[in-house]
């Protein structure tokens, strides 16, 4: 950290990483174990937006070790990663918190987490490897570029240096950055619950098939990857899906000639889920089965295999991931360099990338963190 006059510190160069996330964090080691002064700034708590994923458990990595397949789970940014990927994937994040001492291992789902299944331990470990860097609680609200660095302005005073590294994450003031006229796709959410023109209050915390129906409309791991791929579609959209596969329901039928239609759909949803169903439907759900016409059989049918809802908005709760960010078409793939900013990198969140759930979004941030650093690291020579 150097004052406004001077750039370097006893011979070092300066950088200066706004953002002290996941990413900013990963991109602050690997600079400060190469020699350089580090500086890292966030006006909240470092490190805080990891202790809530993967529910407190830290689900830092995916079991996908083909780089061209990893990329495949981001709605946005795919093509750009596999330059990212193709150099730091999930076999040297696995590598590296082996390094700072966090233990991992993989579930049955592929989700790679850490043995004391804590967020707060894998923080504590980060932050505890950071020790040559300096952290300075302060809001940044302008980067200006100099004639040979950068100014950075906070709420409290002004610093020079000779690299920017932008890792504010997908929720911040993107001002800082329009100011500069850097291109901004606006940020909207993605991996969220989905609000539905249909009532599901009734059947509210029932889940099948990877969607939970909600108070508010219908959640879960399926839901939040159409969440995901739809995050900029115009509203309201149908949407269906399979609550069961494909079947033979008349042969059910016939089968259970006496038995209420209640009942025979509980052999294959929940009861609540049935009842709702079929008054959806205007079936009376103590119709016995031998009763049930061909029209009948054909919505009842339908609703199970291709449930039809009106989706209406969206219900961020907890920990959203965003879609938007910087516009990649103004960042060299292959360094995270702005192409308008000689010196100034981003990482993380901010650009306009999203993965799916399942430790998509913190490869996201260890890889790019990494290639911002080791394109600092390659320039600086």
């Amino acid at each position: 950290m150097a004052q406004e006059s001077t750039f370097r510190n006893r011979g070092k160069f300066t950088i200066a990483i706004v953002g002290g996330g996941p990413a900013g964090c990963i991109c602050a080691k690997f600079l400060s174990d190469a020699g350089f002064d580090v500086t890292l700034f966030d006006k909240g708590k470092f490190l805080q937006t990891l202790l809530p994923t993967g529910g407190g458990r830290c689900n830092l990595a995916h079991a996908q070790y083909d780089f061209k397949e990893l990329a495949k789970n981001y709605p946005r940014g795919e093509k750009f990663l596999y330059s990212v990927f193709s150099r730091f994937g999930t076999t040297d994040t696995l590598d590296f918190f082996e390094s700072i001492g966090v233990k991992t291992y993989t579930q049955e789902d592929n989700r790679i987490f850490p043995i004391s299944n804590s967020s707060s331990d894998v923080r504590e470990h980060l932050l505890k490897s950071l020790s040559k860097c300096t952290f300075v609680k302060e809001g940044v609200n302008k980067i200006q570029p100099l004639e040979s660095a950068w100014k950075v302005q906070t709420n409290k005073s002004s610093y020079a240096f000779d690299y920017v590294v932008i890792a504010i994450g997908g929720h911040s003031n993107f001002e800082l950055l329009s100011k500069l006229g850097i291109d901004i796709i606006p940020p909207t959410q993605a991996l969220v619950g989905l609000v539905t023109e249909e009532d599901f209050s009734s059947i509210a915390g029932v889940s099948v098939n990877d969607i939970l129906f909600t108070h508010k409309g219908i959640s879960g791991p399926k839901i939040y990857k159409i969440s995901s791929l739809n995050a900029r579609k115009e509203m309201p959209y149908k949407l269906s899906f399979g609550l069961v596969p494909e079947f033979n329901l008349q042969e059910y039928l016939d089968k259970n000639p006496h038995k209420e239609i209640k009942n025979l759909l509980g052999q294959f949803v929940t009861k609540s889920l049935a009842l709702w169903i079929l008054q959806n439907l205007n079936i009376n759900p103590d119709t016995p089965c031998h009763q049930i016409n061909g029209k009948n059989r054909d919505k009842i049918l339908n609703k199970l295999t291709d449930f039809e809802v009106t989706v209406t908005g969206k219900v961020p709760v907890g920990e959203v991931v965003t879609c938007g960010g910087v516009d990649l078409k103004g960042v060299n793939p292959k360094t995270l360099e702005s192409k308008q900013y000689q010196g100034l990198y981003f990482c993380g969140e901010i650009l306009d990338i999203d993965g799916f759930c399942g430790g998509f979004n913190l490869q996201n941030c260890w890889s790019t963190g990494y290639i911002a650093a080791q394109s600092i690291i390659n320039q600086s020579r």
